[in-house]
């Protein structure tokens, strides 16, 4: 009887699902291709208005590499930026900078292992910027010029890029990539490359990388955005059909991570290792074939739906009060490789705890196998996934392109499937109610294999820290299937967050702001509501709660004893419901939630679709009331962070920056470091921290709330009058507090010795207490992005000495006011003396001189661009908004941006520099164990050396 009803449910499922058919193709996008191979795809999306995404996608990657180009796919993507037929050496940057593009945060580009994509998003608020940005992809795709000089210039910058990412894990990662791409050409062509090659490899060795590999047949060119598509189509056509194949093309291979019969156990240590992880890898046995039918997509929906429940009962576990590993999660999906998908799980662990963790991860994929699911595990899992899709299906018309873009890349270089959020979100409401736990539970059963799998253990070498061995790990697989182990069990559902309560809220005054467009409720127990309704998305809403006073009121001794507490607060759950309670109750609403004691303030923050809007008020409210009190909560939270921060110091950048700041603190008996230590831990009293956050929400008189979203005002009126306007309130009034203590005085050189590799880092500052000037705050903020383009132009441009690098400035307002202007670059300790010097000399240039117009044009188009994009933006309203309660800044300041950058003049950017930059500066230099000792000299204390 139980095989007939299976049939029938196969039977029914095919004959809903079509699945003899193929997953459609998003008929709002235009797709083609060239005669020469080259595809298109274009799709016209007006958010944000006035402004396009290009992406430029060549299936060629690092695994092409002959043995001698190794590292010059990725080389090749720097050089598409350092000379192109129409923008010769270095002129592309300039002239993107000059139409507000910024180099790094909107224009970029990447390489892995079989693909590399350029991005490029340009604003259409100038006539000729369209074209412009066609002309761009034209020449990243067939017109770098590929000098020598350019070359040759690039090399140190892209070493530079190397050596960033030198260190224990890169050492450690050295080891075991062999075992975990065992037999396979991606362990030979990592993209970044072999350095003996980057160093010394011939030119026409990537100009025959650029000619074998960035031919039409290989790419794909897609443009999402405000733009006709038919002009874009036609314009790809006459630009890019011109463009030939090589006559002998070579073969685009793809490339196998094979199968193997043996257990591949990789134990990896290293004494400078931060933390301890576990992973496993069973590989497939099949090549992965992408999605094309919907009986494969309905698949992945199972498979989608087998990880959700997984990884939900290892949240369990890690938000249990006897945590088996601070992080852990299994899944299905793909590897390094196109061609292979496998069974993956992870866990971070306490030192010497990952075999442990292993256990831990296969005995709960053992349990679900042997027992299978509940069906409320299932429930939960489909209505989660019915939601996101609910809440992408009610925003389709309110996309992003950058939120677009990417899919279409995927569609060519991995074919994965583009039927559009309509036919997604109505196909998966007809494909949840069908899939039945026979289904789940039959994928489960073929994930964990006896062959094909890799197993990596890292972790620090120390004398303490027992590793297992290869004969322990293999072990445990075999253990696990004989464990004595029983069925998951099903807590009580959970009906309600808050019992029902009649609430007395009024609104004793309403005030609106047609300039803001917001009306602010002022409510019976004192409490304020500020909202906007907005468009920006159709099912949105973004909200904050904020209080004056936060850790600044909190006397020294009791903050030094609660400053590491208020974080773990939330741990304990709310309303009586742990954490693991709340998740499932919120399973399939698009909602969240969650409350802070910060700096100058205290408060709650969430965001929220219309229909869970009530479920949000119900959080806000248990936030102020009924925050749970669980010391074993509490401890759990603390063996997690401790577990993760037990090394960290063995970082360098770490190690740095926290030295540092006990540096320029040393006078402030309120700082210990950035992360709690053992003798933080010793000191932190979880009873204070709880009753501290319990005075600060128990009254609601002091808290401003703001909601901006698609807003339905009587909706959101009878939720503010039955849970904000029922909060309690004490009648007081608090603000925050200016504690006295300052970071110590500028004029000096601090170096630190840390690391083994050779990398430093280097931090230039200037700061100090001023009397605050919005203009000055202003121009010192634009000093700061103009000092980045000229820092960026030497260092990396001309010197090729830096990878990446800046320069930030800033005007504080509270709790004290003050202004500060820093310098930041990594670099080889060869050249810290050198790059620091020219870094110097660049600010002296806008000292002495002021900032040339042009670049100070650069920063003003990329403010401009940012603004129009941010202004359709509910989180960036919600900031604004709220920030004049805060510092009591300009409420308008977020209509008057424009304005302010405009009126900025060179002048106003020499003033601040010369005002700010001219004394007082302070150098923390970062150099490895056994650095180069050649270092600025200090105007004032000296050189310091710690190590």
């Amino acid at each position: 009887m139980r095989k007939i009803l299976s049939s029938l449910s196969v039977i029914f499922l095919m004959s809903v699902n079509g699945y003899g058919q193929n997953i459609p193709v998003d008929p709002s996008v235009r797709i083609g291709t060239l005669s020469n191979g080259m595809k298109y795809y274009i799709k016209k999306n007006a958010l944000p208005e006035k402004k396009v995404e290009f992406r430029l996608a060549i299936n060629a990657g690092s695994i092409l590499e002959d043995e001698n180009q190794r590292g010059l796919a990725h080389f090749m993507e720097h050089m598409n930026f350092n000379g192109t037929k129409n923008f010769p050496d270095n002129k592309l940057v300039d002239f993107l900078q000059s139409i507000g593009v910024k180099f790094g945060q909107h224009l970029n580009a990447s390489t892995s292992f079989d693909e590399t994509v350029y991005m490029l998003p340009v604003p259409l608020d100038k006539p000729g910027n369209l074209d412009a940005g066609l002309k761009v992809m034209e020449d990243w795709a067939f017109n770098a010029t590929l000098s020598d000089k350019q070359i040759n210039k690039e090399r140190g910058v892209v070493l530079e890029e190397l050596r960033l990412g030198l260190g224990p894990g890169k050492r450690m990662a050295d080891k075991y990539l062999p075992k975990l791409l065992y037999k396979s050409q991606y362990a030979e062509r990592l993209p970044i490359g072999k350095k003996e090659v980057l160093k010394d490899f011939k030119p026409d060795l990537i100009r025959q990388f650029h000619h074998d590999w960035y031919r039409p047949d290989l790419m794909a060119i897609v443009v999402v955005g405000d733009v006709n598509v038919d002009e874009i189509e036609k314009k790809i056509k006459d630009n890019f059909s011109k463009y030939k194949n090589p006559a002998k093309p070579k073969e685009r291979k793809s490339f196998e991570l094979p199968n193997h019969k043996e257990a591949l156990v990789a134990i990896e240590t290293d004494p400078d290792a931060t933390g301890s992880g576990v992973q496993f890898v069973i590989k497939d046995s099949e090549t992965y074939q992408p999605n094309v039918t919907v009986q494969q997509y309905d698949k992945s929906v199972v498979e989608g739906l087998v990880n959700m429940m997984l990884n939900s009962r290892l949240a369990e576990l890690v938000n249990s009060n006897n945590p088996p590993f601070t992080y852990g999660s299994v899944y299905h999906g793909g590897t390094y490789a196109r061609t292979k998908e496998a069974f993956q799980g992870s866990a971070t662990t306490k030192d010497g705890d990952q075999l442990n963790a292993l256990k831990v991860l296969l005995e709960e994929v053992e349990r679900a196998k042997r027992f299978g699911f509940t069906q409320s595990e299932l429930d939960r899992a489909k209505d989660q996934m019915l939601s996101s899709y609910e809440w992408a299906y009610n925003n389709k018309d309110k996309n992003e392109s950058g939120d677009l873009v990417d899919g279409y890349v995927d569609n060519f270089l991995r074919q994965e499937p583009i039927p559009g959020i309509t036919w997604g979100y109505d196909h998966i409401k007809k494909v949840l109610p069908a899939i039945t736990l026979e289904q789940t539970n039959g994928i489960i059963k073929k994930l964990v294999k006896d062959d094909s799998r890799v197993i990596i253990i890292t972790g620090p070498q120390k004398d303490n820290i027992k590793m297992p061995t290869e004969a322990m790990v293999l072990n445990t697989f075999d253990a696990v299937k004989m464990a004595d182990l029983k069925p998951y069990e099903e807590k009580t559902k959970i009906e309600s967050l808050i019992k029902p309560f009649k609430s007395e809220g009024k609104i004793t005054k309403t005030e609106t702001d047609t300039k803001l467009g917001t009306t602010t409720w002022t409510l019976n127990n004192g409490a304020k509501v500020t909202f906007k309704k907005t468009d920006f998305k159709d099912d949105e809403i973004v909200f904050s709660a904020i209080s004056l006073g936060g850790v600044s009121v909190i006397p020294d001794a009791d903050y030094n004893k609660t400053k590491f507490a208020f974080d773990a607060l939330l741990e304990a759950g709310l309303a009586g419901l742990s954490q693991t309670d709340l998740t499932h109750y919120l399973a399939g609403k698009q909602v969240s939630a969650g409350s802070y004691i910060g700096g100058p303030t205290e408060g709650v923050s969430g965001t929220s679709s219309k229909k869970d809007l009530k479920t949000a008020m119900e959080l806000i409210y248990a936030c102020f009331t009924d925050l749970n009190y669980d010391p074993d909560a509490f401890n759990a939270y603390k063996s997690k962070k401790s577990a993760t921060l037990t090394h960290v110091d063995s970082d360098p950048g770490y190690y740095f920056t926290n030295e540092y700041s006990k540096f320029i603190n040393q006078k402030n008996p309120r700082f210990t470091s950035l992360e709690p230590t053992e003798k933080d831990w010793a000191n932190t009293d979880y009873k204070m921290a709880y009753d501290i956050y319990r005075q600060k929400f128990a009254n609601a008189g002091n808290f401003h709330f703001y909601f901006i979203g698609n807003i339905d005002e009587g909706q959101l009126k009878n939720e503010v009058l039955q849970y904000i306007a029922s909060l309690p309130a004490t009648g007081k009034s608090s603000t925050f507090k200016d504690t006295g203590y300052r970071p110590i005085e500028g004029g000096y050189t601090k170096v630190y010795k840390k690391g083994k590799e050779p990398k430093s880092l280097v931090t230039i500052s200037y700061s100090g207490e001023a009397p605050y000037n919005e203009k000055e705050a202003f121009a010192i903020s634009a000093l700061g992005e103009v000092a980045t383009i000229k820092i960026l132009e030497k260092l990396r441009e001309d010197e090729s000495g830096i990878y990446g690098g800046g320069a930030s400035g800033s005007f504080m307002k509270i709790p004290y006011s003050g202004y500060d202007f820093t310098v930041n670059f990594p670099c080889g300790p060869e050249n810290v003396d050198k790059l620091t010097k020219s870094a110097i000399a660049e600010l002296q240039k806008l000292i002495d001189k002021g900032p040339d117009q042009k670049d100070l044009d650069k920063y003003k188009e990329g403010e401009y661009n940012e603004y129009n994009t941010s202004l359709k933006n509910n989180s960036y309203w919600l900031q604004g908004i709220s920030q004049n309660q805060v510092d009591g800044s300009d409420p308008y300041a977020i209509l008057n941006y424009p304005d302010k950058v405009k009126a900025l003049t060179v002048k106003d950017l020499q003033d601040v520099a010369k005002k700010y930059l001219s004394n007082g500066r302070s150098m923390a230099i970062l150099m490895p164990e056994d650095g180069i000792a050649n270092t600025p000299k200090a105007t004032k204390t000296g050189t310091d050396t710690k190590k």
